[in-house]
């Protein structure tokens, strides 16, 4: 029997793209994998708003807290890139005790399971108004450091005046490092003050200092996932989206090298939709994958991308003399390259908007309005890809 002929690219409607695109953000998802993070700390601490302030309140908002052991709660990101071990608190007396053996137990049983699965880093928090590190806190850090989990020391609600400590909380972390706890990341304090005080003039600082070492002690397997979570350093997002573009204009440059029309841009689309679903699970975007779904479905279809394809396939031919059609594998190599570029840049730049706009902000976009968005970041993009078309021999024809 013989095989079905494959539909023309050219012939792609906005429901086939919109098919692709929802399984490639799907996939982009779970290629991530997921980012544990287990807190302990008093009641009181602040642990819930230094969470909301570095990953968002969409973790315990949107997310019921699944018992897991003694006291112990698990929440997960709706996106399923992040979840959070929060303990209630209790962390000295036999009930201590108890929670700390439970928990030991589970970080032993996560060990045994897949990566995701693992408990990766531990934040042990202390408020700084309470000016008090006792022996029995000191002993609960050591044994959760036991088993091989990262700790990290955090000191909540740290006030600041021009920039300085106060000099009794100071003594209070100099006093936690004279114990040689076994901390991660070496014998340090992190001070973190996770939202401003505007009544009492005390500003938030400290958490891109804490992120960074989180960064640091993390398994490399979830960086990526941390990457996504964290939404405090954008820049980590941008040089992380730049290597998918890196990697996509490379296929799509293989793709472009072989005999068809460079017109026909459609065949580029599986590349370049995946790059998009890469990009928007890097960012963390609080988007569905009916609403990306949907953007890219139109985006690919509204002529933004094949204008932009003629657009770049016509400048090139002001790169070969005396050229009236483009020629050459190098030359449509040049443009398939160029354009995935635009397209992933394009992308960034929609993403960085809808990060800016917050969670609230992003889901609350008609796809309409994101799609225009690309759109026009597509049409400007396009013209700076330009710059990266091979030249060759060829010199610039005289405007």
């Amino acid at each position: 029997m013989s095989a079905q002929p494959q539909r023309p690219a050219h012939d792609l409607t906005s429901a086939d793209i919109a098919a692709h695109a929802q399984s490639a953000y799907g996939e982009a998802l779970r290629e991530l994998g997921r980012f544990n993070l287990a807190i302990f700390g008093k009641t009181g601490v602040g642990k819930s708003t230094l969470i909301n302030a570095i990953f968002g309140s969409e973790v315990a908002a949107t997310g019921t807290g699944r018992p897991v052991t003694l006291k112990t709660a698990y929440y997960e990101h709706p996106s399923g890139y992040f979840g959070m071990y929060d303990s209630e608190g209790i962390e000295v007396g036999q009930e201590g005790d108890q929670i700390l053996a439970k928990f030991r137990s589970l970080i032993e049983e996560r060990k045994r399971g897949p990566v995701s699965k693992q408990i990766h880093v531990i934040w042990y928090c202390v408020r700084a108004a309470d000016l008090r590190f006792e022996d029995a806190q000191a002993e609960f850090v050591r044994q959760l450091a036991a088993d091989g989990v990262p700790v990290l020391f955090v000191l909540t609600q740290v006030q600041t005046r021009d920039g300085e400590i106060h000099p009794e909380v100071r003594k209070l972390a100099e006093s936690v490092m004279e114990r040689d706890l076994p901390l991660a990341g070496g014998n340090r304090v992190f001070f973190t003050m996770a939202q401003p005080d505007d009544f009492g003039g005390f500003p938030a600082h400290g958490l891109r200092d804490l992120l960074d070492a989180t960064f640091r002690v993390a398994p490399d397997a979830v960086e990526a996932a941390l990457i996504a979570a964290q939404k405090i350093d954008l820049e980590r997002k941008v040089r992380k989206a730049r290597t998918y573009i890196k990697a996509a204009a490379a296929t799509a440059a293989g793709i472009g090298a072989t005999p068809i029309p460079i017109a026909d841009a459609a065949l580029l689309v599986p590349v370049q939709v995946g790059l998009m679903a890469k990009i928007a699970a890097i960012f963390g975007l609080n988007i569905t994958t009916g609403t990306f779904a949907s953007v890219a479905g139109a985006a690919f279809t509204a002529g933004g991308l094949t204008q932009a394809g003629r657009y770049l396939a016509t400048t090139m031919l002001k790169f070969v003399p005396g050229a009236g059609t483009i020629v050459g594998g190098t030359i449509r190599a040049g443009v398939a390259s160029s354009l995935t570029f635009a397209v992933g840049e394009a992308w960034i730049v929609v993403c960085s908007q809808l990060h800016a706009l917050g969670p609230r902000g992003a889901s609350a976009l008609e796809s309409k309005a994101i799609r225009e968005m690309f759109v026009a970041a597509l049409r400007e993009r396009s013209g700076e890809a330009t710059k990266r078309l091979p030249l060759g021999r060829g010199r610039r024809a005289e405007r």
